[in-house]
């Protein structure tokens, strides 16, 4: 059987791995066995034959008037070329095709059995002026803006309630110009929460493939209350420290894949999310069944579930991920107030190099939106495994942080190796109880406790 080695891997490395390998022979019996991979292809052959056939009807952007010089506000061409789309829905759908330059844009709403298809050198530019940014209602589960208390920005490519969408292309891209709103951000001079790049509510059988997403204002894209995800060979890149400009955020979302993706970014790579405090616990839609595998992570803040995860998290499966220059390599993050539970997680076939800290949990992270929360609902976490994990040039292994109400219960790591910069403090454990093996440096004892691994 071959061996597959995902990402960049240096020779010091490559030795690390092998004396995983010889240690023990579960990476052998993971492959293309492993839950992550096994997710993945089962959303990807329901939903990229359908998604990524040809449309009976093409259509061009400058069609519908769209000028592609970079100066000329094309929003009225793209809404009404979508428009134009959407009377096709039961004719199969049809494109939205983008040419080469530069089409400068305020936001606008996608519809339902479309494909928007950007070609090479094709940039959808994101106006810079607030005012062609709608303000719209905050998320249900989160209650108020994310930022600020009351309403949000939308998103630059918005669906609502659509179905069968891809946005994909010869790796054409979509600008956020996000940096006039980092600024604002950084000089609190914003009315209302940023908006994201991309975002699909409340929406089915999504495919983003192919694309390049950058300096996006806020969150890059976001799937919320949206099942059958498709995110696959797209780029997503930010300064690293633009704010909040998460890679892709799966939240109240289900069956989800993101698949051979490089993000580099200024926040979380991946953050997997589903509502703030009381609003998400009343809420009560979880994520689930979330499948990542073949990514490319560059300094950022690693992959994450939380802190926002009041309708809980569940499924989360992670297989053949390089991080570098992160400040955590894998960030699990809640609050007293979050309630819920986030369960049965794994990561697998991971090298993490450049990092603070490799395994991160902690119990006291993040804000509330109001004073209605309530301070005795404390979040289970159970049932986390990482298996066949290699690191170089870490700060430090594990850092543990829980609370008393609600110990961090059944954490397994099995067949770990990580080369830290220091030579003390390698492991910081409170609240946390689990299991491990063939792990180096070895880990606190909360972590010897259990006689096996959940999974």
């Amino acid at each position: 059987m071959e061996l597959e080695i995902h990402g960049r891997v240096n020779p010091a490395t490559r030795i690390l791995l092998l004396i995983i390998i010889l240690a023990s022979p579960s990476l052998f019996l993971m492959g293309d066995c492993s839950p992550a991979i096994q997710g993945c292809n089962s959303v990807e052959s329901r939903l990229v034959p359908g998604l990524s056939r040809a449309r009976p009807r093409v259509f061009s952007i400058a069609d519908f008037g769209g000028v592609s010089d970079g100066i000329t506000l094309n929003t009225k061409a793209f809404q009404k070329a979508i428009d134009h789309i959407g009377s096709f829905g039961k004719l199969g759908g049809a494109t939205l095709y983008i040419p080469r330059g530069k089409w400068l844009t305020g936001c606008f709403n996608l519809t339902s059995h479309m494909t928007l298809f950007l070609e090479q050198d094709a940039t959808i530019l994101a106006s810079e002026d607030p005012q062609d940014w709608p303000v719209v209602d905050p998320l249900p589960s989160y209650g108020r803006g994310r930022e600020l208390p009351g309403k949000r920005y939308t998103s630059l490519l918005h669906g609502l309630r659509i179905t069968d969408v891809a946005i994909t292309g010869n790796n054409g891209t979509i600008d956020g110009q996000g940096l006039v709103w980092w600024n604002r951000f950084r000089s609190k001079t914003l009315q209302h929460t940023r908006g994201s790049l991309v975002e699909f509510m409340f929406s089915s059988n999504i495919l983003v493939h192919n694309v390049t997403l950058i300096n996006s204002p806020f969150w890059t894209l976001h799937p919320v209350y949206t099942s059958d995800v498709m995110i696959k060979g797209v780029t997503i890149l930010a300064p690293h420290k633009a704010p909040n400009t998460d890679g892709v955020d799966p939240d109240s979302s289900s069956n989800v894949c993101i698949r051979d993706t490089y993000i580099s970014n200024g926040d979380d790579a991946v953050a997997v999310k589903s509502g703030w405090d009381e609003y998400g616990l009343a809420f009560n839609r979880p994520s689930h069944d979330v499948f990542l595998v073949n990514l490319t992570v560059s300094g950022s803040h690693g992959i994450s579930l939380g802190s926002e995860m009041s309708g809980g998290i569940y499924n989360v499966h992670a297989y053949g991920v390089s991080i570098s220059g992160a400040v955590q390599g894998i960030h699990i993050k809640t609050s007293a107030g979050r309630g819920a539970y986030i369960r049965n997680a794994s990561f697998a076939s991971f090298e993490i190099l450049d990092t603070g800290v490799a395994f991160s949990f902690t119990g006291i992270y993040g804000d509330h939106p109001d004073a209605g929360y309530n301070a005795s609902a404390f979040a289970t976490i159970e049932n986390i495994s990482f298996r066949d994990v290699v690191g170089m040039r870490v700060n430090r292994a594990g850092d543990f942080r829980g609370v008393p109400q609600s110990p961090f219960r059944h954490t397994c790591f099995t067949d770990v190796a990580l080369e830290l910069n220091g030579k003390s403090n390698h492991w910081n454990c409170s609240y946390i109880e689990g299991y491990s093996r063939h792990v180096s440096p070895p880990p606190c004892p909360e972590l010897q406790l259990e006689s096996e691994c959940w999974s």
